[in-house]
């Protein structure tokens, strides 16, 4: 990874016209990935692994990424796929004042799980200690034909604390140190293609399945 990557995107239902597939019913949740315990909260007290309220009141916990694969396999492999053609991607954060930043991000998935690594000291870890929503989207490529669809994650991004998860992640990925390190829990996972001149919006929440709308 280089230094400047560390350094500094639902879909609607029910409208006339539209084609909806329904839910898929959710099958029983995955273990933790083998080896790799999942981090606790912060004992800082920052933002963690326990519930967060927010601005706007509660915000619901997410899942890990292998859970999230368990539950909608063909789905959510097709988006980490493409997550994985180009190495950098655009992290969105809020800051102190709630509007948006935008900013570089070479986003993995390593051990069955997204992470999310950046410089310590970094604008944008200082706005996921803050607060821990995020939505990471795909790097688009070339072109402006979509045709390797348009992907974007949302979620909480959970601070990392264990060090043995750390050095295995250090040892994976040898990031530029010092870093933080965050572990993606997702709440909605959406693909957007274009085929034979339709719309195709895929979408996938923890707590809502799977869902197909044709533009």
């Amino acid at each position: 990874m280089t230094r400047s990557a560390y350094g500094e995107s639902g879909t609607g239902t029910g409208t006339p016209g539209l084609e909806v597939s329904p839910s898929a019913p959710e099958a029983p949740e995955a273990p933790e990935t083998p080896g790799v315990p999942m981090p606790q909260a912060s004992p800082s007290g920052r933002p963690g692994a326990e519930a967060w309220s927010g601005p706007g009141g509660p915000v619901p916990r997410g899942v890990g990424w292998a859970v999230a694969e368990a539950r909608e396999p063909e789905f959510v492999r097709e988006v980490r796929e493409r997550f994985g053609r180009y190495p950098h991607h655009v992290l969105g954060t809020l800051r102190a004042d709630g509007s948006p930043r935008l900013t570089g991000l070479e986003a993995g998935f390593h051990f069955g799980e997204l992470w999310l690594g950046m410089l310590t000291g970094s604008r944008k870890g200082a706005d996921l200690h803050a607060d821990p929503r995020f939505a990471l989207h795909a790097n688009p490529g070339p072109g402006t034909d979509l045709s390797d669809g348009d992907v974007r994650v949302s979620g909480r991004a959970v601070e990392v604390t264990d060090e043995e998860v750390i050095r295995r992640y250090a040892d994976e990925v040898r990031p530029p140190e010092p870093f933080l390190l965050f572990r993606a829990e997702v709440t909605e996972i959406v693909r957007v293609s274009v085929r034979d001149a339709t719309m195709i919006v895929q979408s996938w929440r923890p707590d809502g399945g799977f869902r197909r709308v044709r533009r």
